[in-house]
């Protein structure tokens, strides 16, 4: 064993992370020791560490309403090597390559015996709800959040527990009518991996909005049949002809702020869906009218359940998907990381290497 974990914790909103060491304890009953090799440093880390979400109309939601306490060590993309299992333990030994599968309900209720953890009503998700990987070591509260992943990158592994899997959530919601074209807004890493995930499991064309051309040829390298500015002065009609004249059979918004739902309501079409994933924030006027005139529906994407990474798993190890690292941080430099993701600084993923 070792002395103490090393981690980078948030200790109050807006204040800097505080690097701590903690004692280390052995695992428990069902508990996995897992050296953290990678963490994936995502949105959600900022809002934690801004404490809540921009709910439009000069609302806000602070996470602490939600449940959170700090101190809390965020980071919920985690990938590592196991270092000890509690007695009993046989899925994983010490010496695996593991991905952590973050999004644990309360195992209890029927949302989560039907394998939906991650919309439990009483989430204690790692990274959020309890410490995560931003450290050095972390304890997974049991071996079933375990994945498998030995022969893959572990940085490249870690977006498949968050970015990834809300990515492969929102392309099977919105092709589940087997569209001919899928309209993904946003170029980030959510939105990049959504594109290689739609190119890998439908048939549809993917036209790819961002108001970043450098992000755009990066959408095109990945896969994207047409991209297109959202700076631009004709931006619907662009869309709507990239369509073939229509509008977009599904519409997916990985950034979700009012301006970008807003194009989706514009490009969609009748019949269609619209699939908001992103948590930018905001609100906008709805046309109540439009949705039923347009038999519009209208839907969310959180995150997946452990089946869904799994599956995601298996299509990475095919070379299928190839999230994109742009970016490698120590854990001193965690502060760095989340002011770079602020900036948006980051093209594809960020990682951290404790």
């Amino acid at each position: 064993m070792f002395a103490s974990v090393k981690s980078a914790r948030i200790t109050g909103v807006g204040e800097r992370l505080k690097i701590t060491a903690m004692p280390d304890r052995a695992p428990g009953p069902d508990e996995v020791l897992v050296r953290v090799k990678s963490s994936g440093v995502c949105h959600s880390d900022l809002h934690l560490w801004e404490g809540g979400y921009d709910m439009g109309d000069g609302k806000f939601m602070k996470v602490t309403d939600r449940g959170v306490k700090y101190p809390v060590t965020p980071g919920h993309e985690i990938a590592g090597t196991v270092e000890a299992v509690a007695p009993g333990v046989e899925s994983v030994r010490a010496g695996d390559d593991v991905l952590v599968y973050p999004w644990i309900g309360c195992s209890k209720c029927p949302t989560c015996r039907a394998g939906n953890e991650n919309v439990c009503d009483s989430p204690r998700s790692i990274g959020i709800f309890q410490d995560g990987g931003y450290a050095d070591h972390i304890i997974v509260p049991h071996y079933k959040y375990l994945a498998k992943i030995d022969g893959m990158s572990l940085d490249e592994a870690t977006s498949l527990a968050c970015s990834g899997l809300t990515a492969y959530t929102a392309i099977k919601k919105a092709s589940a009518s087997s569209p001919e074209n899928i309209v993904i807004i946003g170029a980030g890493g959510l939105g990049l991996m959504g594109i290689q995930i739609g190119k890998a499991i439908t048939d549809s064309r993917i036209i790819c909005v961002d108001l970043d051309d450098k992000k755009l040829a990066t959408a095109k390298d990945m896969g994207a049949d047409v991209t297109v500015n959202s700076k631009g002065k004709n931006v619907v009609q662009e869309i709507m002809d990239a369509c073939g004249g229509m509008g977009a059979e599904s519409v997916i918004d990985f950034v979700n702020a009012p301006p970008t739902a807003g194009l989706a309501f514009d490009v969609v079409r009748k019949r269609g869906s619209i699939t908001l994933v992103g948590l930018f924030g905001g609100s906008f006027p709805l046309s109540l009218v439009t949705v039923p005139l347009k038999s519009l529906t209208i839907q969310g994407a959180y995150t997946g359940s452990y089946k869904d990474m799994i599956e995601l798993v298996e299509l990475a190890k095919k070379n299928t998907i190839a999230p994109m690292i742009s970016r490698r941080y120590s854990l001193d430099d965690a502060n760095d990381a989340l002011e770079d993701l602020k900036a948006r600084k980051i093209i594809g993923r960020a990682v951290i290497n404790p």
